[in-house]
């Protein structure tokens, strides 16, 4: 066939074009091989590598926490459990009745599993039931094959076996929820959670969860596309937690929890010289266990609801009157100021007038011709009255604060409470309201706008003991690496010491002494083997009218006087300082004075 020089044309136009677009295609796809092949190798190569190779999180094992004498107080116990992954169950209840027929699963197994599956991930494998026994577990293996989302696996699972004792020194571990790292993420810390199924929530728990933690570990293994194990490809392994050692003398503490029996309160026990808290109890307390892998609503209510607030810490959060524990701080305050002569007789009705306000004496006759020994061994009311007016709040302030209060003791808990001692610039920035001079008597007495928490008054009553310096409150002893032998411990840290002439301190020491040898304390602690400084207060919790009588016979338990005590022992080399409440327990010498007798007792007769 012949073709014109038209038609010649016409296929040449064609056949270059075609080869240009040809050239173009390959060009294009020579191009995106290239870009994929060079450029973005890295990145495409491990997205391969990823669905080949899957990285398995091994949990790293807890550190320990133990007491002083290295008495266990939180360790990890291994156990099978039968845990559900959300993620990969179609119909959850046609799950729970197939379970249902191979072992027994309560209705609070399932709430418990349904109120932690709302707070973390749906992908993470959840606990249903555990610790399994032999037979559970062998009943469960044989019959879970076909059942997706569900798993028999070897935990290692926090434990407090102590049961309540300490449980708010030691708080509790509980499931990472998207809040936790959501708090995790604002700090820069939530690489640092990867792998991890749990976290400290409460107390020494989350306070050094940064060293209780460890390192999480992983397993490289090698899977099918189905899915399916090949081989393990590598293993690094979890790195332990660091073990810890606690201030704390776990047998003092759970004495004391003993001697408190229904009554609500808290008790603060200082080693003056080292700050190290040796029992440090709040009542009603909780049993920590119940909240490791989600805590069953019932339980929850009960426990947030009741009015004894048992989650409460109330050594570091509960705000208090300090009653007449307050009034040897006062003299020192006087003294120190030089705002009165510790000799001065002032004359005590059993009442002090100001305007057309009586303020009563707890005694009601008064006692008689009183200076400033005696005020504090008889207690008098009247006389601090007085003092207080004399004073003026703020220059009550200004030498009361150096004992800590109204500020945090610096604790190593988080959520300490600063408390009040007030001042007229206080007031004013608080209340918008200027202070009124008949407000002042009663912050002499340890009560109006004073509160505190029983923390801030054993630092205090310490700082008394140790005349005048002043040390670091701590739970922390030290630490010991998962490989180590020891455990490396911490020194005591001094904050400072107050500008406060010795012969002050020991003659309001002298004083305190009495108390107890025949002043207000004298009925519990008279014929003591030993010598103890101490301080008896009663606080009341509302203000009765003018005219009327208080009787606590008459008043529901919730309005009787809380009971206190502060004090040390031995007096020249003190080894224990005390500061003890029994909220609505009345008088001091009631029900305050015997729990801290009991504690000295057993305390310093384990030391001799």
């Amino acid at each position: 066939m012949i073709f014109s020089r038209e038609n010649q044309k016409v296929f040449r136009v064609r056949a270059s074009t075609l080869a240009l677009v040809v050239t173009i295609v390959f060009a294009l796809l020579l191009s995106r091989l290239a870009w994929l092949q060079i450029i973005e190798h890295e990145k495409h190569s491990s997205k391969a590598e990823d669905n080949r190779v899957i990285l398995l999180p091994q949990q790293a094992p807890r550190g320990m926490i133990f007491d002083r004498e290295l008495k266990v107080l939180a360790r990890n116990d291994a156990g099978f459990y039968l845990e559900l992954q959300p993620s990969k169950i179609v119909n959850f209840e046609k799950t729970i009745r197939i379970l249902r027929e191979v072992i027994d699963i309560t209705k609070t197994d399932v709430r418990k599993f349904n109120r932690l599956r709302k707070e973390v991930r749906s992908y993470d494998g959840l606990p249903l039931r555990g610790p399994l026994n032999d037979i559970e577990v062998a009943k469960l293996v044989t019959r879970i094959q076909n059942l997706p989302g569900v798993e028999v696996r070897p935990r290692l699972i926090r434990s407090y076996p102590l049961g309540k004792s300490s449980s708010h020194i030691l708080g509790h571990i509980g499931r990472i929820s998207e809040a936790d790292l959501l708090r995790q993420k604002k700090q820069k810390n939530a690489n640092q959670y990867r792998g991890f199924t749990h976290i400290g929530k409460l107390g020494v728990e989350e306070s050094y969860e940064h060293l209780l933690r460890g390192k999480i570990g992983y397993q490289h293994v090698e899977v099918t596309a189905g899915g399916k194990m090949i081989r393990e490809l590598n293993n690094s392994h979890p790195v332990p937690g660091k073990n810890i050692a606690l201030t704390i003398d776990a047998t003092l503490q759970n004495l004391i929890e003993d001697s408190f029996g229904s009554r609500k309160g808290g008790l603060v026990a200082i080693e003056p010289s080292t700050g190290e808290i040796l029992a440090f109890v709040s009542m009603p307390n909780f049993d920590p266990n119940a909240f490791i892998d989600g805590i069953d609503q019932k339980i929850w209510e009960e426990l947030n609801l009741s009015p004894d607030k048992p989650l409460l810490n109330r050594p570091l959060k509960g705000l208090y009157p300090p009653g007449s524990t307050y009034k040897p701080f006062m003299a020192l305050a006087a003294l120190s100021s030089g705002a009165k002569d510790p000799n001065e007789i002032v004359n005590d009705p059993g009442y002090f007038v100001l305007g057309n306000h009586k303020f009563r004496d707890s005694s009601q006759g008064g006692h008689g011709q009183v200076d400033m020994r005696k005020s504090i061994i008889v207690s008098s009311d009247t006389y601090y009255y007085k003092l207080a007016i004399g004073m003026g709040v703020d220059l009550i302030h200004e030498f009361v604060a150096p004992f800590g209060f109204g500020e945090k003791t610096g604790v190593d808990l988080s959520g300490e409470a600063k408390g009040i001692l007030p001042s007229s610039s206080w007031k004013l920035k608080r209340h918008g309201k200027q202070w009124l001079q008949g407000e002042t008597p009663s912050i002499g007495i340890g009560q109006g706008y004073n509160t505190f928490t029983i923390l801030q008054m054993a630092k205090a009553i310490s700082i008394i003991a140790n005349r005048g310096i002043v040390i670091k409150p701590r739970l922390f002893k030290g630490s010991q690496e998962f490989n180590a032998s020891d455990f490396t411990y911490v020194k005591p840290i001094v904050q400072g010491k107050l500008n406060t002439e010795q012969t002050w301190f020991d003659f309001v020491i002298d004083a305190m002494v009495e108390v107890n040898k025949s002043g207000t304390a004298s009925r519990v602690f008279g014929g003591s083997r030993y010598p103890v400084a101490g301080k008896t207060g009663t606080a009341q919790v509302f203000t009765i009218k003018q005219d009327e009588e208080y009787d606590s016979e008459k008043l529901p338990d919730r309005l009787k006087d809380h009971s206190l005590y502060i004090g040390f022992a031995p007096v020249d080399k003190p080894k224990i300082a005390i500061a003890v409440i029994v909220e609505n327990g009345g008088f001091g010498v009631t029900a305050a004075t015997p729990i801290a007798k009991l504690v000295f007792d057993f305390y310093l007769g384990k030391k001799r």
